[in-house]
């Protein structure tokens, strides 16, 4: 008996030292034979132990001071990057057992513990969960091209040193229209708001690469932004990487912000007005209208403002708000209420404390947008264990990988008709986890789509969701998908 329960023991050693080496699952993929008895086909993938996971990149991305993503365009020498966090994130549990355990055990207290709850908002694939994932530094939530990839909120749980954020991933804002045309859950409709009156910061996330809706917020999200106006609210562009126009990200942060940033209002002015196809940088002046002695002289945002003042042009091309005008302050008032009617003229919303600019799916400056969450932690208990990563049983994160992949490789709207029933999930002698699943879909039309010519796309999917559970859990994975009609 001896051997044989050393096998369990020594994987789950091996999982725990992947953990503390910052492991992930970038080793190389070894295919299995074989189908499953009484399926049409089955995607079987095993994978070995991994290397390294890259770290998270920290390049400065805030609109303000010397090391910002605007004195980056303006050509301001930045200053030194942060040091990077440099923890590793826990492995998600590989049993309903164990993760249940996790949630209710109670959460190891620092000595003066600091939390923050943050909602993250946005249209559907503006890029919550890809941004998501990269702040807890594991993938947990499913990524994809096609819209309404997450379908209930989750939660994520990143603990730094005495500090714990919590993330809360939603659905894309949406419409009951939406909701009945993609057979989506209900609750879509309800958890983004759901999110929002249990947190204490809002992330607004918006895809600069879109040139349709990037430059006016959905009547869904400045909704949602008036119905809790108490709440500080951050603006997070996102896909700054693909946007070849850097200048243009001027424009869209005036229209997001109505021209007011914490605040003060904004003068933007460009000496660029006739060759609008060049994707050169213009002579540019940003400065914000603030009363006498708001603002410590030699802060980080002064100097910021003043360096890019030195070198700008002062051409008034477009759109230039008033910087003589009387600044809006919160301070007496608190945040303005906006009714239905001054929604309706509304672009942008005019509450928005700081503005960051990043490209998520690349990892570009998310640890700089993680370092300022971090410090606006208040003092509170930990809701968490510190070696809990997410909210979600293991078999949910299972099904949202594969479903990620199931929408990757299927047209239109036909992968949304797939229904996954998971018929086996064990541990292996070996420790490694053993998992069967059937995907079930309404025609046999369908059923060719997934298999694919020869079983490639069903063989596809299995393999690089079989590649992100690996890295969820941090140790060998066997996937093994079947496809049938339902019954």
């Amino acid at each position: 008996m001896a051997a044989p329960m050393a096998a369990p023991v020594a994987a789950a050693a091996a999982r725990a030292l992947r953990w503390g080496c910052g492991a992930a699952a970038t080793a190389p993929l070894r295919p299995r034979t074989g189908c499953l008895p009484g399926s049409r086909w089955s995607g079987n993938w095993a994978l070995g132990a991994g290397a390294a996971l890259g770290r998270i990149l920290s390049v400065p991305a805030r609109w303000s001071g010397n090391s910002s993503a605007l004195g980056s365009l303006l050509g301001i020498p930045a200053e030194a990057p942060p040091a990077p966090l440099g923890q590793h994130p826990p492995p998600v549990a590989t049993s309903k057992e164990e993760q249940k355990r996790l949630l209710q055990h109670r959460p190891d207290q620092p000595q003066n513990p600091k939390v923050l709850r943050i909602a993250i908002i946005g249209a559907p694939n503006a890029g919550k969960s890809t941004l998501s994932n990269q702040l807890l530094g594991r993938k947990v939530f499913p990524v994809s091209k096609k819209v309404h990839t997450t379908r209930c909120k989750a939660r994520g749980v990143i603990t730094h040193e005495d500090t714990q954020l919590i993330i809360l991933d939603t659905p894309g804002l949406t419409n009951p229209l939406k909701v009945k045309r993609h057979n989506l859950e209900k609750a879509m409709l309800t958890d983004p708001w759901d999110s929002m009156k249990h947190a204490d910061l809002v992330l607004v996330l918006v895809d600069v690469s879109d040139h349709w809706t990037r430059n006016a917020l959905s009547k869904e999200v400045l909704k949602c932004l008036s119905q809790f106006p108490h709440i500080p609210s951050v603006l997070v562009l996102n896909k700054v990487d693909i946007l070849k126009k850097k200048y243009l990200l001027l424009d869209i942060v005036t229209d997001l912000t109505e021209g007011i940033v914490n605040g003060k209002k904004l003068e933007v002015k460009s000496a660029f007005k006739s060759d609008s196809s060049s994707s050169a940088k213009p002579p540019l002046q940003i400065t914000q209208a603030s009363p006498a002695g708001s603002r410590a002289p030699g802060s980080p945002c002064r100097q910021g403002m003043d360096q890019a003042q030195e070198g700008s042009g002062l051409d008034n091309s477009r759109g230039v708000r008033d910087a003589k005008s009387s600044p809006v302050t919160e301070e007496a008032q608190g945040p303005k209420q906006y009714g239905h009617k001054d929604l309706k003229d509304m672009k942008g919303w005019p509450n928005f404390q700081e503005i960051f600019m990043l490209a998520a799916r690349r990892g570009e400056e998310v640890d700089t947008l993680k370092q300022y969450l971090l410090m606006q932690a208040k003092p509170g208990p930990w809701e968490f264990h510190s070696d809990v990563l997410t909210s979600q049983s293991p078999q949910e994160v299972c099904d949202n990988i594969i479903r990620e992949k199931v929408l990757e490789y299927l047209p239109l709207e036909v992968p949304y008709g797939v229904t996954q029933v998971t018929e086996m999930w064990e541990e292996g002698e070996c420790g490694e986890l053993l998992i069967v699943q059937n995907l079930l879909v309404p025609r046999k039309s369908h059923m060719r789509m997934l298999i694919g010519k020869g079983g490639e796309v069903i063989s596809k999917i299995a393999q690089e969701a079989g590649q992100d559970l690996m890295n969820a859990f941090l140790c060998d994975v066997r996937l093994k998908l079947r496809v049938e009609v339902k019954s």
